[in-house]
């Protein structure tokens, strides 16, 4: 089901009637979802990636602009009457009832012409409770689950309608580290499986990037960019993006530019042809240093950490505005740890300038 969001805004009015102002929680987003793919919607808290995802479910109706699925406008419909499944942070399962209770639940509720024989219900929750493979869980209470399990088995009640829609709300925050790489895979799989058009909203940069076709970079209720997971990390339109994505995160210098050429402190480190001479901010991926003895960017060397495959490299410079410089680089590089300082090339590709007051991107040839 192809999902089209028009013009979406959300205003949620001041507590303050007197002085407060309006809050704008999402503001004119426009954007088409295509039929089967799973989009991840990105951000730090207070985005507006949840606000949007309420919308899309009809749990909060939208200040202004439009949302189809299909050729249909739903906007004004109940979220019982959309056809979606959703997904919460916190499970929301009923303790009192068995796992296959909870996921018949939907289904029990059913009136009219989608009303299911007990039979069918059955049938269907077994089917949900395979595809998520917790079909030998069925006789145990929520209690008696671990934290995926439970997780499994609320997606399980949201699929069991066979949804137009699958909304997932930040559904692995509750969950430890390998769980939660764990689930991930298991979400993907599934949404593979039904071909389901699946919205997941999260604000780790990692999990978006892992299991979405695309991902919507938010901040303050204004998309910032959207596109594939790595087109986006190879070519953030604005420092926010840049910041946002990557682990380590990306590095940041002041620099400028003078006769087509990046300094970085008093030092040329790079050739950018067709930019003006002008003020800067530099950001530089941790794998786009090169080691160089003979290299324009000195950097004073603080600790080497050897993660195995990899090489973690923690400098400082001046010109640094992150407290430490990482850069990773493979490990059959040998560094002298006895060494004050550390000196590196770049890779051009790696590199991106942006204005130093609007942060927007400054490409380079």
């Amino acid at each position: 089901m192809k999902v089209e969001l028009q013009n979406l805004t959300k205003i949620f009015p001041s507590r303050n009637k007197k002085s407060g102002e309006d809050v704008v929680a999402v503001n004119n987003f426009t954007f088409t979802i295509p039929d089967g793919t799973l989009v991840g919607l990105l951000g730090p808290s207070g985005c507006g990636k949840s606000t949007t995802l309420y919308m899309i479910s009809g749990l909060q109706k939208p200040t202004s602009g439009r949302i189809l699925f299909g050729d249909e406008d739903v906007t004004d419909l109940s979220p019982v009457n959309r056809g979606i499944g959703l997904v919460f942070q916190n499970y929301a399962l009923y303790p009192h009832m068995t796992v296959k209770q909870n996921i018949l639940f939907p289904l029990q509720n059913l009136r009219g012409k989608d009303k299911m024989s007990k039979e069918q219900m059955l049938e269907r929750a077994q089917e949900a409770a395979r595809l998520v493979q917790i079909d030998g869980l069925m006789d145990r209470k929520p209690s008696e689950l671990s934290g995926g399990q439970q997780q499994r088995v609320a997606i399980a009640r949201a699929l069991v309608k066979m949804p137009r829609v699958l909304l997932l709300d930040e559904p692995l925050s509750n969950l430890d580290a390998r769980l939660r790489l764990q689930t991930r895979e298991e979400i993907r799989r599934i949404q593979k499986e039904t071909g389901i058009t699946t919205v997941f909203v999260t604000h780790d940069q990692e999990e978006a990037m892992s299991i979405s076709d695309v991902i919507v970079v938010m901040k303050l209720g204004v998309v910032q960019q959207v596109g594939k997971p790595q087109e986006i990390y190879d070519s953030p339109t604005n420092l926010f993006v840049a910041k946002f994505l990557g682990t380590p995160p990306i590095n940041v210098f002041k620099g400028s530019v003078q006769g087509g050429k990046l300094y970085i402190g008093d030092a040329a480190v790079l050739d950018v042809n067709g930019v003006e001479d002008q003020d800067v901010t530099v950001a530089i991926r941790p794998e786009g240093f090169e080691l160089d003895e003979n290299g324009a960017l000195v950097c004073e060397l603080s600790n080497v950490e050897v993660m195995g495959r990899d090489v973690s490299v923690v400098s400082r410079h001046s010109a640094s505005i992150n407290p430490i410089i990482r850069s990773i680089i493979n490990a059959d590089n040998k560094i002298d740890v006895t060494s004050k300082t550390v000196s590196y090339t770049l890779k051009p590709h790696k590199v991106f300038l942006f204005n130093a007051e609007t942060e927007e991107r400054i490409y380079f040839e």
